[in-house]
Order: structure tokens, then C-alpha cells, then sequence
């Protein structure tokens, strides 16, 4: 992957939140939006890249026509190219990922605080490195499903089936990272929110000094 190294800006520290599909991942950023923290979003610059006319183009190039017959993207076109075909999936990958976090990194660096980024396939891509610190949002698998279920109108085998396609998140090694468990109610995760960026903001403020 390669991912540009802005010069000539802002210097801060970036944290990535991830999480398996119906964890709360955006719920937690609105609560560190909340706090004035600059929050960014991977599925927000992928939406905004995908109506630009040069990455419809590349995109175009690998992947043949799978415009709408306007011009613009026809993401379903696309994600039935790619579904279950694992070249395709990882070329796909290969031109979008350097993409996202390239225009991702660029936004981030014009700020002098600390920025938060929510990267849905942050393990999956291989790309937990590349940020100074990464918030792990955890859920019980079944509440995982209900609660994406009821968000995206699909029955439940439906996300049971993307859920097995994601890493592991029931069994994953998060000893390295900043973990938000999100099992009870809003109340307690504002409380779990609020102690995780008290803590990065006191390792922020001791590495600088």
C-alpha cells in the first residue's frame, strides 16, 4: 500500500476506531465529535472519491463499464463484480485503500490536535501501523447482528455472512490497543468514551512535553 507522507503542515497524532459491523463504531465518533475533537470517516471519503470523475475512470479501466449510464458509479455493479471473487476483490482493494487513507491523511494533517478516523476494515487492510494509536470497539456477536440487522433493513443470516467475511473481532489480540466495550447502554458508553480519550489525551500530552 502506498500512502503519501504529507510535508509542510500540521503535525498531530491520528487514531484510528474500528470495530466488526454493528459495534457502535459511529456512535463512539459522535461522542468524540461531541467533544470537539476532528473527526474523519474512510466510508464518507470512499462516497466522496467514488463521484470523482478520474477514480470512476481507474476504476473503469480494471473493471470495465460500471457506470450507471449517467457517468456515475453503480456501486452495486461493482460489488457484484467483486463479490466472491477474491482477485478482484483484492485489486479492488489495491486502488481504493492508498486512495481513502492518502485524501484521509491529507485532511488529518491540517489539524494541530489530536484526530480520530473511523476505519471500518482497519485490520483487514493491514493498515493499524500507519496511525499513532487505534480505539477497538467491542460487542457481543449476537447484539452485533441484531442491532445491524434492524439498522440496514436485512435479515440476520445477512450479516452473519458479512461478519464472517471481517476479522475476527470475538477472538482478536487487542492488548496494544485502546479497547470501548459496548455492551449496556449509552450512558455507559459515554462513560467507556470518556475514560479512553482521557487516557490518549494524557499520553498525547506526556509525549510532547
Amino acid at each position: 500500500m502506498c500512502i503519501r507522507a504529507e510535508t509542510g503542515m500540521k503535525q498531530n497524532k491520528k487514531i484510528a476506531v474500528t470495530g466488526g459491523i454493528g459495534s457502535g463504531k459511529s456512535t463512539v465518533l459522535n461522542m468524540i465529535a461531541e467533544r470537539g475533537y476532528p473527526v474523519l470517516s474512510c466510508d464518507r471519503i470512499y462516497s466522496e472519491l467514488a463521484e470523482r470523475p478520474e477514480f470512476i475512470a481507474k476504476l473503469c479501466r480494471h473493471f470495465g463499464d460500471i457506470t450507471d449510464g449517467c457517468g456515475r458509479l453503480d456501486r452495486k455493479k461493482l460489488s457484484e463484480i467483486v463479490f466472491g471473487d477474491r482477485e478482484k476483490l483484492a485489486a479492488l482493494d489495491e486502488i481504493t485503500h492508498p486512495a481513502i487513507y492518502n485524501e484521509m491523511f491529507r485532511r488529518a494533517a491540517a489539524y494541530d490536535k489530536i484526530c480520530f478516523c473511523e476505519v471500518p476494515l482497519l485490520f483487514e487492510s493491514g493498515a493499524q501501523s500507519l496511525f499513532d494509536g487505534v480505539i477497538v470497539v467491542l460487542r457481543d456477536a449476537s447484539d452485533r447482528m441484531a442491532g445491524a440487522a434492524k439498522r440496514d433493513n436485512v435479515p440476520e443470516e445477512a450479516v452473519k455472512r458479512r461478519m464472517a467475511s471481517q476479522f475476527d473481532y470475538d477472538n482478536g489480540d487487542f492488548a496494544e490497543y485502546y479497547v470501548i466495550h459496548n455492551n449496556a447502554n449509552l450512558a455507559q458508553l459515554q462513560e467507556e468514551v470518556e475514560t479512553t480519550l482521557k487516557r490518549i489525551e494524557d499520553e498525547y500530552t506526556f509525549k510532547e512535553t
